[in-house]
């Protein structure tokens, strides 16, 4: 008797899992096993060709694919167009494999102290020559606004001025609450403005923490301060269920969009990391939740 796929009340969005890095989850064959067995219907997978087709084999989806971002936002010409030429080639062989596929990046500068806006001009550039390869096979770029040092299309501002200077409808988002919690921004403003560059979601949350704002800020490092894995003194990263999200709405503005993705849990949360055991729980936690929702 095959098992119900976990979706969500809202939408009926079908729920899955960003494979990570821990031990358990590198044994590929056994965390796919583990991955259907609990009704996580969809998988998102590094740039591993073989690690896709073991997965479609078993009947997953692929809710997206990691391009190799490094290199597309180098000063250097000859090394994006290197970078440019491996994800056309990714692009093509998976389209094979495959059909369409989202092809997850986060745009991380080779060189994150130059001038933001020089390193805006290299990132246009390079995803503006890409394109036409998605375009072609029906793919997506799906970008995560993970704000890290000289990160870009992290913030409106930047996601907005990029979609202008790329209008391509094969350019989008990931869209990832959590780190827009983490920087003030409204999440569901976020996703109002941009649904229609939305091609893939992660299921991950972030805990705002009031005492701790209160007591070392939201600038400096603490001088005394314990640091905290997957965030920071006044926030961290959480399954969804114990942030500030109101996952709710968000299906719904998804939704009423025509949003026909998935939900992909991404596990950063320091009460679950760390052991097989718990991360597990942590996974097939943030899932019942999510299908409350």
């Amino acid at each position: 008797m095959s098992l119900t796929i976990a979706q969500t009340r809202t939408g009926n969005l079908p729920i899955g899992v960003r494979r990570g890095w821990s031990e358990w989850q590198k044994d590929l064959p056994g965390f796919l096993s583990w991955v259907q067995e609990n009704r996580l219907g969809v998988v998102d997978l590094g740039s591993d060709v073989d690690a896709v087709l073991a997965a479609k084999k078993l009947g997953l989806r692929i809710g997206s694919v990691d391009l190799d971002w490094n290199g597309m936002i180098s000063p250097e010409a000859s090394v994006r167009t290197a970078a440019v030429d491996k994800n056309a080639a990714q692009v093509e062989a998976l389209a094979t494999i495959c059909g369409p596929v989202n092809h997850f990046t986060v745009m991380i500068p080779t060189d994150p102290a130059r001038p933001r806006s020089e390193n805006f001009e290299y990132m246009v550039e390079s995803y503006s020559r890409l394109a036409p390869i998605l375009e072609k096979h029906q793919a997506k770029v799906v970008i995560e606004g993970w704000p890290g040092s000289g990160v870009l299309c992290c913030t409106p501002a930047d996601c907005a001025e990029f979609f202008k200077r790329c209008p391509s409808s094969a350019l989008g988002l990931n869209f990832d609450p959590s780190h827009l919690l983490r920087m003030g921004i409204d999440a569901r403003r976020f996703l109002e403005e941009f649904v229609g560059r939305v091609f893939h979601v992660h299921g991950k949350d972030t805990e705002l923490l009031a005492e701790g704002l209160y007591h070392y800020g939201n600038f400096q490092e603490p001088t005394f301060g314990k640091s905290r894995a997957f965030g920071a003194m006044h926030w961290r990263y959480v399954i969804p269920g114990r942030g500030g999200s109101d996952w709710s709405a968000l299906f719904g503005i998804l939704i009423r969009a025509g949003y026909e993705g998935a939900v992909s849990i991404e596990l950063e949360d320091a009460d679950f990391n760390g052991t097989m055991e718990t991360e597990r729980t942590g996974l097939l936690a943030a899932r019942d939740f999510l299908e409350t929702r």
